[in-house]
């Protein structure tokens, strides 16, 4: 159950994006989003990557060669863009860097986080973690030692986050659960339990499907069917339902990030936005 003492609300903010043809709009897909340490927000869909300022105006865009499924910003404000079977790195302005093929090994990229001196990257074809270093040397893989041959993602992708101590938490929506592991792919613990009537617990036949953490350590995920966003503390008590009411019923896979000021951001799959979500002492405004 939730940790009594601990308070924590939230209440809708913005919604950046939306379904059309307005520039600041997606037509047909809104997969993947991220926040750098600027506030600035990161989205691809549409085969583009579009970066809004703090109060979800539209300020850069630009073509990606493949349809993105995730994007990250890294330490050096390079933007990553996870497509099928590569990864395209941008300078922030957009200007084209490298592309990682993988030389066969990669498949769908639905998630990129970065250690101190790693890259990860999340292939839903392996249903597994491939780590590289940042040059581009595979190290290891994570989650193919796993009793099912590999993370359990009926809904088709692998998404994950690294903390400031390099551990890596992964959703294993197919077994109800946050799994940890060490960048060498140590499984460390996990929490979560099937459960359609607690909130605590993951219901239906496959949640969590997206996980991000604060920078408390705060696990912060998504779930389909209905649709919700969730906090959890480090140890996996539930600190608050986010939203269940905000989303298309027919959403999944929504992709979710969180800014150092505490907002989350949520993208709604169906309607093609991405919804924010501010701690209710900054107000809606903030």
């Amino acid at each position: 159950m939730a940790d009594e003492t601990t308070v924590m609300e939230f209440e809708a903010g913005r919604s950046i994006g939306g379904k059309g043809s307005a520039d600041h709009q997606f037509a047909e897909a809104l997969r993947g989003i991220a926040v750098s340490p600027d506030g600035r927000i990161w989205a691809v869909g549409d085969s583009e990557v579009k970066v809004f300022n703090k109060e979800g105006e539209l300020q850069d865009r630009w073509k990606t060669a493949l349809p993105g499924y995730s994007v990250a910003v890294d330490d050096h404000g390079r933007v990553w863009v996870g497509e099928w079977e590569q990864v395209e790195i941008f300078g922030p302005e957009g200007d084209p860097v490298d592309t990682w093929t993988g030389a066969g090994r990669l498949g769908l990229v639905t998630a990129i986080d970065f250690g101190a001196e790693d890259v990860f990257l999340a292939d839903a074809s392996a249903r597994w973690i491939h780590r590289y270093d940042r040059e581009g040397k595979f190290l290891n893989d994570i989650g193919d030692r796993h009793r099912k041959g590999g993370f359990h993602i009926p809904n088709g992708v692998v998404d994950f986050a690294v903390d400031d101590k390099g551990i890596v938490h992964v959703a294993n929506p197919g077994m109800h659960r946050v799994e940890r592991y060490t960048a060498d792919g140590e499984l460390l613990g996990h929490f979560g339990r099937f459960d359609g009537q607690d909130p605590a617990g993951f219901p239906g036949c496959c949640n969590p499907t997206n996980v991000t953490l604060d920078a408390s350590g705060r696990v912060i995920v998504s779930e389909k069917a209905g649709p919700r966003a969730k906090v959890y503390d480090p140890e996996g008590r539930l600190l608050t339902v986010v939203s269940d009411d905000s989303f298309d019923p027919a959403a999944k896979n929504m992709d979710i990030a969180v800014d150092a000021g505490g907002r989350i951001y949520v993208v709604d799959t169906v309607r093609l936005e991405i919804l924010v979500f501010v701690p209710k002492d900054e107000g809606a405004s903030g």
